[in-house]
């Protein structure tokens, strides 16, 4: 059966500098898809970041790139398995230079943390009781 699959574009400010971060979250670079211009982030069977030089972006678009350090363009939200693989994440990403961007949410049935990448992408990581998500 066919699985759509999302390509997230992000325009980076330093292509090694991000490749360094995300594979110190534990995601791999698939080097077919990677150049000098771009790191192709592996970080589920269906979902990839692209982390795009800035000049390597803009070949894609004619609109302002914005900098996301100052203005938020996407708030990405990755799904984790439990409560302790959000912090696991979050932590990671804090110990390879992330900023915070929020504190906690814990609301019981889904609790949730989010970190800023080094060009200042919004991350969210998400765990949700099963049980509320059928019920």
């Amino acid at each position: 059966m066919y699985q759509q699959m999302i390509f997230v574009n992000l325009a980076v400010n330093d292509v090694d500098a991000s490749r360094k971060f995300f594979t110190e979250l534990g995601y791999s670079i698939n080097p077919q898809f990677s150049t000098d211009e771009c790191a192709c982030v592996v970080i589920s069977d269906t979902i990839i970041a692209m982390l795009l030089s800035k000049q390597r972006y803009s070949d894609f678009t004619k609109k302002e790139i914005t900098d996301s350090t100052r203005t938020s363009e996407v708030l990405l939200c990755l799904s984790a398995e439990s409560r302790e693989k959000v912090d696991e994440l979050v932590d990671k990403a804090f110990a390879a230079g992330a900023t915070g961007s929020t504190d906690a949410i814990d609301q019981g049935f889904m609790y949730g943390r989010s970190f800023d990448d080094p060009d200042g992408h919004s991350w969210e990581v998400v765990w949700m009781d099963p049980a509320a998500v059928q019920g």
